[in-house]
């Protein structure tokens, strides 16, 4: 059986998605517990939510940046 049955590209997206799905459920869902702890609905998920959009932007920014970068070099 081949040892690497995925090609480079398709694990790099792979990796991709879950980062990108990662940064926007988690501060979300920390946001959400938070608002059940402390009886503070909605205010502390609407940060949750808020951080999320904000690591959600400077996370394409980077992308952007890193992709520009391998378009210079190759």
């Amino acid at each position: 059986m081949p040892k690497n049955l995925l090609p480079k590209k398709y694990t790099e997206y792979l990796g991709l998605g879950a980062e990108i799905a990662a940064s926007l459920l988690i501060p979300i869902m920390v946001g959400y517990y938070l608002d059940e702890y402390f009886g503070t609905s909605p205010f502390i998920l609407l940060v949750g939510v808020l951080g999320a959009m904000i690591g959600f932007g400077l996370m394409i920014y980077r992308i952007s940046i890193k992709l520009d970068s391998d378009d210079d070099q190759s």
